[in-house]
């Protein structure tokens, strides 16, 4: 009887010890990711995008919005999380633009890298009845001082920047309108609230081939693919990249300390998921670039991006209140 019994506390034993490790085995749950954006944004769809996929290798998410300041809130809500991988956030170069001001108390060592999601060059963007060209829009903004209002999602950031930049180039001020996100912006532009928008190709593709507004320049040294008709600021004789280059992209990271082996976990499945032939194919369509930047790589971007905007955003916004 004392054998049965001993047989039988070793057996609960080992399969109480292999429920937790079971248990352990990260991820034993769904991971949050927060998109610090409105839905409907770039970044909110990437993230829905990527979801299922993510899912098939073996890291499910739900997707947390958690817009305003710039990304600022969402992104101190990862950074107070618990390192244990179950909390993560999609950074983005806006919210390094406003790290580099100084108006947030956020700062990339909170973080630690796991997979850059995209690379967006920006556009700027009328109503389709609008000025037919940038020239055309340029002398608007000559013509009516102070008066022309371009819509960004966020303030302070890379799109304000390249609005900031456009108005330079009239020689005139003008009025940034931030929004929370760039489904809103879109929304605006296309019901004639606002005169412009700075915005990415995933964020207006759709209402460019609904005809509701229309692309008239790229803030890049080169045309997109997906429009390829759209003339650059550059080839238009307009420096919009006067204090260095900037790019606009979005990336996952954990919070600090993400214990190695949940962060490696997690390189992988992001990796394997954002290399997928079926977000390449999204990321094809709507002028999204993807690359394959993850872990110490993507933190060294991250480092080099910020530098940069430590640079541009305090020269193109100095003096701002």
């Amino acid at each position: 009887m004392k054998h049965s019994l001993a047989l039988a506390v070793g057996a609960i034993l080992v399969a109480c010890a292999g429920s937790a490790t079971a248990q352990d085995k990260f991820p034993s749950r769904e991971v949050r990711l927060i998109v610090p954006w409105n839905a409907g944004g770039s970044n909110d769809i990437a993230a829905r995008v990527l979801a299922p996929i993510l899912a098939e290798n073996g890291v499910r998410i739900i997707v947390d919005n958690v817009p305003g300041g710039t990304g600022a809130i969402g992104m101190g809500r990862v950074a107070s999380s618990t390192p244990d991988g179950y909390t993560l956030g999609m950074g983005t170069s806006s919210t390094l633009s406003i790290i580099a001001q100084n108006k947030t108390p956020l700062r990339n060592d909170q973080f630690t890298g796991i997979a850059r999601v995209s690379s967006d060059p920006l556009m700027l963007l009328v109503k389709t009845d609008g000025p037919k060209d940038i020239e055309a829009f340029i002398a608007q903004m000559k013509a009516n001082p102070g008066k022309t209002t371009i819509g960004t999602p966020g303030t302070y950031n890379i799109n304000h920047i390249f609005a900031t930049m456009t108005a330079k180039a009239a020689g005139v001020e003008y009025v940034n309108v931030p929004y929370p996100g760039g489904a809103k912006v879109i929304t605006d532009l296309a019901g004639g609230q606002i005169d412009a928008a700075v915005l990415k190709p995933s964020e207006s593709i759709s209402q460019i081939k609904a005809g509701q507004v229309k692309a008239i320049a790229v803030f890049d040294n080169q045309r997109l693919a997906v429009f390829p008709d759209v003339p650059t600021m550059k080839e238009k004789g307009y420096d919009v990249f006067p204090y260095g280059p900037v790019v606009q992209m979005a990336y996952i990271v954990a919070p600090a300390k993400t214990p190695p082996e949940v962060r490696k976990t997690l390189i992988d499945a992001f990796r394997k998921s954002i290399q997928d032939p079926r977000f390449k194919a999204f990321a094809a369509e709507n002028g999204v670039l993807v690359d394959d930047l993850t872990g110490d790589a993507l933190d060294k971007e991250v480092n080099a991006v910020q530098q940069s905007l430590n640079t541009v955003a305090t020269q193109v916004f100095k003096g701002a209140e």
